[in-house]
């Protein structure tokens, strides 16, 4: 059973402006995922330009972009808890798109690893007090919709980017996608804080959330990281992360370097691809979700256990694919299936805690879940396609890429623990 109780006739109405709110939010994310992938988009001019290896490439889209994303997730989703969280939604855009144009502005490896920490750092606020805002903005049973529209950020921040960037980079230079995505970001930044309104924390939940200054930071710390159901959601999620971002961050490179695209190709076809594929996987499972988790909360593991076991011979597929179109149309099926367990893991974590620890729980998913995904995979695949490419073998990035299996693997075994445990506490409730 869950650490939040559950009643039987949960409201069904909407805060006011819930709409609007949603949308707001929604945007910011796509802001956020834009920034972020940026540099996997532009991955082959910025190594010309700055003289670096996969390597260097996948340890600033991975490890040192993690470092400040996923810790500093901690004390702000903490704050957030305390404070208001539109301000500090707001704050935290600002801060990534003002870093953003500096990695537009760098003419160095070093100078660039800076840009993107300090992007992580910001966007280490835009998403843990954003689930929070949502989860106080939609009663349970409509959240899932909610949160799969949520998390359409990353397949339309992700497919404007390939776009936009792209068609910069072929057209002029790969540092003015950076500074004008940028400059977009802190405006909304200003328009997230001008017009956007603070929900009231715990409205739509039967127990009532606790005063603010009582919300221990060391016994939601503890809490999390000793419950079997937040954790094997985290864990299951990081594994998933580790593939999804292993692939997302050199996608661009691999499809030109072995499948022959060039850049005004990335910016129609597989820019379409991530939207198309991304997108779908983003708004089935939100639905799939609401609707049968009436019936059994066991559908937040089995769900994305089914979808990755499924992902996986699609993806084997799409890194052998000979020609580009035929690969493209394996990884749209594959990201479809990929993303899943997104919207599972998010509104399953929201609605086990209480609503006074909502941005905090959501935070640490995000530590859990990042540092092992965005950490690790994008600098994994690095490493790999460098160390094959060390020792003689021509389709480095490939081979790198096939070394991702083991890891759905991994994923589907945690979340069929995680559905285990679920089914039990519904026989003991």
């Amino acid at each position: 059973m869950g650490i939040q109780a559950t009643t039987d006739a949960a409201p069904t109405a909407t805060a006011p402006h819930a709409g609007i709110t949603l949308f707001a939010l929604t945007f910011v994310y796509v802001i956020n995922f834009l920034d972020r992938q940026l540099l996997g988009i532009l991955a082959k001019p910025i190594e010309e330009t700055l003289h670096i290896t996969d390597g260097q490439l996948g340890l600033i889209g991975g490890l040192y972009f993690a470092m400040f994303y996923c810790f500093i997730a901690i004390p702000v989703g903490w704050l957030a808890d305390r404070t208001n969280r539109v301000g500090i939604v707001a704050l935290a855009c600002a801060i990534w798109s003002a870093a953003t144009i500096c990695c537009g502005l760098a003419t160095t490896y070093p100078q660039l690893v800076l840009a993107r920490m300090t992007v992580g750092f910001g966007e280490a606020g835009g998403v843990p007090p954003s689930y929070a805002i949502i989860a106080d903005s939609f009663p349970p049973g409509r959240r899932g919709v909610a949160y799969g529209t949520f998390n359409l950020g990353p397949p339309i921040g992700a497919a404007l980017g390939i776009a936009f960037g792209a068609s910069i980079a072929a057209a002029f230079d790969w540092r003015y996608a950076f500074i004008g995505i940028g400059a977009i970001g802190v405006v909304t930044a200003i328009l997230v804080k001008l017009f956007l309104r603070e929900p009231v924390r715990g409205q739509f939940d039967p127990v009532p959330a606790h005063p603010v200054d009582r919300v221990a930071f060391w016994g939601v710390l503890r809490m999390f990281f000793t419950h079997k159901v937040l954790m094997l959601a985290a864990l299951g999620s990081g594994a998933t992360q580790f593939v999804t971002y292993g692939l997302g961050n050199f996608a661009v490179l691999f499809l030109m370097r072995e499948k022959g695209m060039d850049f005004h190709q990335i910016a129609v076809w597989y820019a379409l691809a991530v939207l198309i594929g991304m997108g779908s996987g983003m708004i089935i499972s939100g639905r799939v979700i609401d609707r049968l988790s009436q019936r059994s909360r066991a559908i937040y593991a089995t769900g994305p256990a089914l979808s990755l076991a499924i992902a996986l011979p699609f993806y084997v597929a799409f890194v052998w694919a000979p020609s580009w179109p035929l690969a493209l149309i394996l990884l749209t099926v594959v990201m479809v299936l990929n993303y899943f367990y997104l919207s599972a893991s998010v509104a399953l974590v929201q609605e086990e805690v209480r609503p006074d620890q909502r941005v905090l729980a959501g935070a640490l998913l995000l530590l859990v879940m990042n540092f092992i995904g965005l950490g690790l995979g994008p600098t994994y695949v690095g490493a790999a396609s460098d160390w094959f490419a060390r020792h003689g073998h021509a389709h480095a990035l490939q081979i790198a890429l096939y070394s991702l299996t083991p890891f759905y693997l991994i994923a589907i075994l945690l979340f069929l623990g995680l559905a285990r445990i679920l089914r039990a506490e519904g026989k003991a409730s």
